[in-house]
């Protein structure tokens, strides 16, 4: 354990305890508020929700979560396979166009989609030209259901799975392979006996990367008025001004998210998936031709098509159809909102795990270890459940201060809504900055110890300089995350204080989706930056 010249903790280790408490708090504040209720107000509350709602918010999104598990693995893991282990046309293109979806927060393709395929809109007009159908005498599947919103993350999602199968796919030896196809198995029979084993922790890691996201979705699900868990949250706290009912809910959200990384760590048991032999020996490419080579591209397009061009070209035909784009002083105060709140919780995001992944690396401590746990637990909690578990503490400080003369108004202000940012954040930069630090060698921090310097100087003069990239990366990663947050803003944001994702959804809401179009097109626009990095990576490793 880091030690202090007194034998007291180390400042370093300090930090690291006092930042896994503040990320801790919000988790330990709902499950306390679910937990405690043995009687009294909490559990009648529960106890009314049980009897009336939250069966059907809990049966929503149990079959939301079932529709995106199959979908976003039969796509995810399907075209993973397909540019891992074929040659077809258009294989270079899909090998980076189908992380494109990731740039697509999941209420902006609700947005879109809405518009597209409403009565009112161009594919229903079309149809009803095309063959004279009258007024609502025909069936077309309604987009506004469990079903269309299924879909619709499973589209925006599924880059989830691919990523992490396709590098499962190329990392493991080719020779296992190769070994299946020379004793006579066919492409599918090697996938289904030797490729897909060995991918399953990775898809199933993906999947859960999903299904947590699906969980944590509010825009989408209410704008399509179907009534999730997360919804409940909301409405309890804002609409029906019951807060015992939105922690209770946010309860039951995060005993379900929990559950899911659980049985996600118990999938891949005590067992154990080893590449044997390198990677230097390159899979052996089959080339696909003729049907099948069109059919691959064909199920490679259907998820780019429909999870990023196609939302991309509604919302740029929405804008165009305002006629006079108008970057108004308006405009520009949401732009500025949203930097504004972005870059500061990159810039302290990324300050913080510099000095959590250092004090990893100098202490082999099992409290550091635990309290690193901690703060990466942070990416899988709902922002809804995080925003409650935040503002509960917060109001009753802010009474507590009301009673005692201070004016000083923590709930609903920018603090807090940093605060649940980095809550919710930290674990994305922590992850990347670490992994940074990974790869420079003990034997330069041997090297400088043995030169007198400190672990503050070596850090400064020898880790950072050469950390800068995955810095970067990291900022830029939290950057990106905080643009697009909907939830949590949405919830504790101060009064008339507005992003582009909070004016999004409102204008969504009052249906002016020709309005929502610019800044949807922001977000989508600042959202792909990362998105092309990742492309790029992907694009030169494979080179």
């Amino acid at each position: 354990m880091l030690k202090g010249q007194s034998g007291s903790l180390h400042p370093l280790l300090l930090v690291t305890l006092v930042i896994a408490v503040l990320v801790g708090m919000p988790v330990a504040g709902v499950l306390s508020n679910l937990l405690s209720g043995g009687a009294g107000a909490e559990l009648s509350t529960f106890a009314h929700l049980w009897s009336t709602v939250l069966p059907e918010y809990v049966g929503n999104s149990v079959l939301l979560a079932l529709i995106v598990t199959v979908l976003t693995a039969v796509l995810g893991i399907g075209c993973a396979w397909l540019v891992a282990v074929f040659n077809f046309p258009g294989k270079k293109f899909f090998e980076w166009a189908l992380i494109l979806p990731l740039a697509m927060p999941a209420y902006v393709v609700a947005y879109a989609y809405t518009d597209f395929l409403q009565f009112t809109g161009p594919v229903q007009s079309g149809l009803r030209a095309l063959f004279g159908w009258q007024g609502p005498t025909y069936w077309f599947p309604q987009i506004r259901s469990v079903g269309g919103a299924g879909l619709l993350f499973a589209f925006v999602l599924y880059p989830y799975v691919y990523l992490l199968a396709r590098n499962a796919f190329i990392e493991r030896s080719p020779r296992m392979w190769d070994a299946a196809r020379t004793l006579g198995a066919s492409p599918w029979q090697a996938f289904f006996q030797v490729s897909l084993p060995l991918a399953r922790p990775a898809a199933v890691a993906g999947i859960a990367l999903a299904l947590m996201e699906t969980l944590a979705d509010y825009g989408a699900v209410a704008y399509f008025g179907v009534p999730t868990l997360t919804t409940g949250i909301y409405k309890s706290w804002y609409i029906f001004s019951d807060r015992n009912a939105a922690a209770q809910i946010a309860g039951v959200l995060l005993l379900a998210v929990m559950a899911l990384m659980l049985m996600e760590q118990k999938s891949r048991g005590r067992a154990r998936y080893y590449a044997v032999g390198a990677r230097s020996a390159a899979q052996r490419l089959t080339t696909l031709q003729g049907r099948q080579g069109w059919a691959a591209t064909a199920f490679c397009a259907l998820p780019v098509v429909l999870g990023f061009f196609a939302p991309l070209a509604i919302l740029l035909h929405l804008l165009w159809q305002e006629e006079v784009i108008s970057f108004s002083a308006r405009y520009i105060g949401w732009l500025k909102n949203t930097v504004v709140l972005g870059g500061i919780t990159a810039l302290l995001a990324v300050a913080i795990c510099v000095l959590l992944a250092y004090a990893a690396r100098v202490s082999n401590s099992k409290v550091q270890a635990l309290c690193n746990r901690i703060v990466s637990m942070g990416y899988a909690i709902p922002g809804a459940v995080i925003a409650v578990g935040i503002l509960i503490p917060l109001s009753y400080l802010d009474n507590w201060n009301a009673q005692h003369g201070v004016t000083l108004v923590l709930s609903g202000s920018v603090i807090a809504l940093v605060y649940a940012y980095l809550v919710r954040f930290l674990a994305v930069s922590f992850q990347t900055v670490q992994a940074g630090l990974l790869k420079i060698t003990p034997a330069m921090d041997a090297s400088a110890r043995s030169l007198g310097e400190g672990l503050g100087a070596m850090l400064m003069r020898i880790h950072v300089p050469l950390l800068w990239r995955s810095v970067l990366t990291a900022g830029l990663l939290v950057f990106v995350d905080v643009v697009k947050e909907l939830p949590a803003t949405l919830t504790i944001r101060p009064f008339n204080f507005d992003t582009l994702a909070v004016i999004t959804h409102q204008l969504a809401s009052d249906e002016r989706l020709g309005e929502a179009a610019l800044p949807a097109l922001t977000i989508v626009m600042i959202a792909i930056v990362p998105v092309i990095i990742l492309a790029r990576a992907i694009a030169v490793g494979r080179r």
